[in-house]
């Protein structure tokens, strides 16, 4: 399962020079360094320069970082975003960091996390289900910061981070509860942990907003990243005739075999109008690279500390992809309003009353669910036709 799932330090030459080819339970686990090779300044060719070179402060030496992806960067998806915050903190920073790819959430991970923390100063694991392999990591080397997406453990040099994506969820549900022709929705959900099933809630509470009769059918698929599953996922729920769909996975697949029939239907992490203009809808986007420029920079100067960092859409780490090109104007203008109160915080998305599909009140009225509550979450909200399997 993932997200949602440490150490010797070499000089900065011998890291620049390093090659490391990891190979892991029939994955392609190519660490990939994009380090450029250390060059040697000249020697100073007067006094003066050579009075300055000797007085001279010594550059502060940038840390080593390394991050560890559940899929590929161009899954389109999840991935594709942490990579676009490793880029984006690489030219903030000047950083050169190392990836591993297509990491199973399995003791293999253990091993690969083992490895970057030998040679790196900075770990990020970018999935729930390495959680404890990051944690176990951790215990054996103290010297290395860790940083776990999604998780809840932490260690004095290992921190947690995630965002809010929930509320974008919401958004997301306000869009669909208004697109729908047949009251009928559909929800592709990777795992069935809290964070997809929080997800799922949070997008049907959306919709009802606007739409109190919509239902939400949803299937499990068990994979974060498999586009032959997911769209099988997606078809089945086409069949039992939604004519909306999201999805909680790392593909376009979803959007993909929605378009196919007509339908309108949003995907997740990134904006996916690509593969289908005039049927997408919208999704939750991820926005990891602040964080990470923060979180590294932290650390070179000294004040990292481990936390639990939970971001949202007011500081940007969660956001709302862009509308396909057949939203309606109004439809547009409602999830607008609504985001609007989000970011000011008079819009909270778990405030009761709320009942759970099997008629029980799980949130009382005017009561607001704490983040350890949400994060927590092991029941699905009433409209939504399905279970958690156990």
């Amino acid at each position: 399962m993932k997200r949602r799932g440490q150490g010797f330090k070499f000089s900065l030459v011998t890291m620049f020079l390093l090659a490391v080819v990891l190979t892991g339970c029939g994955n392609n686990n190519t660490v990939s360094n994009t380090n450029a090779a250390a060059t040697e300044a000249p020697a100073a060719t007067n006094a003066a320069a050579t009075e300055a070179a000797a007085t001279a402060e010594p550059a502060a030496e940038k840390p080593t970082v390394a991050f560890v992806y559940i899929g590929p960067p161009g899954d389109g998806g999840y991935t594709y975003q942490h990579d676009q915050g490793r880029l984006y903190m690489e030219k903030e920073l000047g950083i050169k960091a190392d990836f591993v790819e297509n990491v199973p959430e399995s003791a293999d991970a253990e091993r690969i996390i083992t490895e970057l923390a030998q040679n790196h100063d900075i770990v990020f694991t970018t999935s729930f289900g390495y959680m404890d392999f990051t944690l176990n990591v951790a215990g054996k080397f103290p010297n290395v910061k860790f940083l776990h997406a999604s998780g809840y453990k932490t260690a004095d040099n290992m921190g947690t981070y995630f965002g809010k994506n929930y509320q974008a969820s919401y958004l997301s549900g306000i869009a669909a509860g208004k697109m729908t022709t047949k009251n009928h929705l559909g929800y592709v959900g990777a795992f069935p942990i809290s964070e997809v099933i929080y997800n799922l809630n949070a997008f049907t509470l959306g919709a009802q907003s606007v739409n109190p009769d919509v239902k939400v059918d949803v299937v499990w698929t068990n994979t974060w990243y498999d586009p032959a599953t997911e769209r099988q996922a997606a078809i089945s729920l086409l069949d039992k005739g939604a004519d909306v769909l999201l999805a909680y996975q790392d593909s376009p697949a979803t959007l993909q075999a929605a378009a196919e029939r007509g339908a309108f239907a949003g995907g997740n992490d990134s904006d996916m109008s690509k593969y289908a203009p005039d049927n997408y809808l919208t999704n939750p986007v991820w926005n990891w690279g602040p964080y990470y420029v923060k979180a590294v920079q932290s650390v070179m100067d000294g004040t990292w500390k481990s936390e639990q960092y939970s971001g949202d859409m007011a500081d940007g780490m969660v956001e709302l992809a862009p509308f396909g090109n057949k939203v309606p104007d109004d439809v547009k203008q409602l999830v607008e309003e609504a985001k609007a109160k989000i970011i000011s915080g008079e819009l909270d998305v778990f405030t009761g009353p709320i009942s759970d599909n099997q008629g029980n009140v799980v949130v009382q009225d005017g009561q607001k669910l704490t983040l350890e509550e949400v994060l927590s979450m092991n029941w699905l909200v009433k409209g939504v036709e399905g279970t958690i399997p156990q």
